[in-house]
């Protein structure tokens, strides 16, 4: 029996207590809900700003992008703009958004001076990366459509974009590098196609038994006879080393940068056939083992 009247008791507490806090929590509703409404209503009335400024932001970007076109600007200075833009135009929106929902201009610009060198400290990489872009579109080591080899980490593709923070390169087999600018300003790097005309180096080997003024003039004659290659520059092949197991010609011609990888490649497969037919060696790497046998 006490067990039954203290149960009811606790109920009882239980539903009382529940009852005080539902009326307390009506209570506070109905004395905020102007707030809330009033937050609601800057809540709805900052997803509108932001979505329209989203639009005025990208018919801005449309609007410079076709007047850098117009003037024939540089493809990666026009690439950097469009992304510093891009950052600055989302910056101020966002600022303006928050300003609209009773965050003061001026306690921000406060907080943002005093937290400078904090942040300074935090994006140092970053702002490297930034001086890193202005440097390269300033200074020019390389522009949208060359290929460069990063001598560091031995990256290397044709630029693809310049960015605000990094350059994308796309390789030889449509695989796409993204490079830091701070990395490309700090190390040395190799514009592959910085010239109009590209240097063609080749190394053949042929057998120490083969006929080397025999090899010299086939290659010769196929260094002439491919249409790629500048006749009016110089031509030249010649014995580059002495191998371990073959000697090694060399061979130079000049191209078009953009025949150059076409023109390789087919000046060498040319060179194996035509070896094959005329019977010169060309020697992969042997051991030979002489025995002297004695009775």
């Amino acid at each position: 029996m006490k067990d039954t009247t203290a149960t009811a008791e606790a109920a009882a507490n239980t539903t009382k207590e529940t009852v005080e806090e539902m009326s307390q929590f009506m209570t506070y509703l109905q004395n905020h809900v102007p707030d809330i409404i009033s937050f609601g209503v800057k809540v709805l009335f900052a997803l509108v700003f932001f979505f329209v400024g989203r639009i005025v932001i990208r018919m801005i970007r449309k609007l410079v992008r076709k007047s850098m076109e117009r003037s024939n600007a540089d493809k990666g200075v026009e690439q950097f703009v469009d992304s510093l833009l891009k950052f600055s135009l989302y910056f101020l929106l966002l600022f303006t958004i928050g300003t609209k929902f009773g965050i003061d201009a001026s306690s921000v610009a406060a907080l943002i001076a005093s937290g400078g060198v904090a942040i300074g400290l935090a994006m140092q990489g970053s702002l490297s990366n930034f001086a890193g872009g202005v440097l390269i579109l300033l200074l020019k080591p390389f522009e949208v459509g060359d290929y460069i080899i990063e001598d560091t980490n031995k990256n290397e593709g044709t630029v693809k974009e310049i960015q605000i923070f990094y350059t994308k390169l796309t390789t030889i087999d449509n695989k796409t590098i993204v490079i830091p600018n701070g990395i490309l300003t700090n190390n040395s790097l190799t514009n592959a196609t910085a010239k109009d005309e590209r240097r063609l180096d080749l190394r053949i080997g042929i057998s120490y038994n083969a006929d080397i003024k025999k090899a010299k003039a086939l290659i010769l004659d196929i260094l002439h006879e491919d249409p790629a290659v500048l006749s009016e520059d110089e031509i030249l092949v010649f014995v580059d080393d002495l191998g371990e197991s073959s000697v090694v010609l060399g061979a130079r011609a000049w191209t078009k940068n953009e025949d150059f990888w076409p023109a390789k490649w087919r000046i060498l497969e040319t060179i194996k056939e035509k070896m094959d037919e005329k019977h010169i060696e060309i020697p992969y790497r042997q051991l030979m083992v002489h025995m002297n046998i004695q009775d």
